[in-house]
């Protein structure tokens, strides 16, 4: 695998009255995944990336990071740093977030 750890953002855009996780901060919490990893020089052994749907829209916003394919929802930018710093950086996944 070319990366420690991968993570992928849905941005997926759906037509109402469906969830959508572009709608709910998908784009922003890129930008916000990209900045962390950048600052604090996670880069280039690890990546953060938009993608498209992850199919648990219910859960969204939604995060996936390899390769564990810890699945996370409802992510809210005020949970960014705590992803890295916990699952990217000391691989101990988020429990309140986790989609089981």
């Amino acid at each position: 695998m070319k990366y420690k750890k991968h993570v992928f953002i849905c941005t997926n855009q759906k037509d109402a009255p469906k969830k959508c996780c572009g709608d709910e901060r998908g784009a922003a919490l890129v930008d916000a995944f990209k900045n962390s990893m950048k600052e604090k020089g996670l880069l280039p052994q690890m990546r953060a990336q938009k993608t498209g749907c992850l199919d648990i829209c219910a859960f969204g916003p939604a995060v996936m990071v390899y390769p564990e394919g810890i699945m996370y929802g409802n992510v809210q930018l005020s949970d960014v740093e705590e992803i890295i710093e916990s699952h990217l950086i000391n691989d101990q996944p988020v429990e309140r977030l986790v989609i089981a």
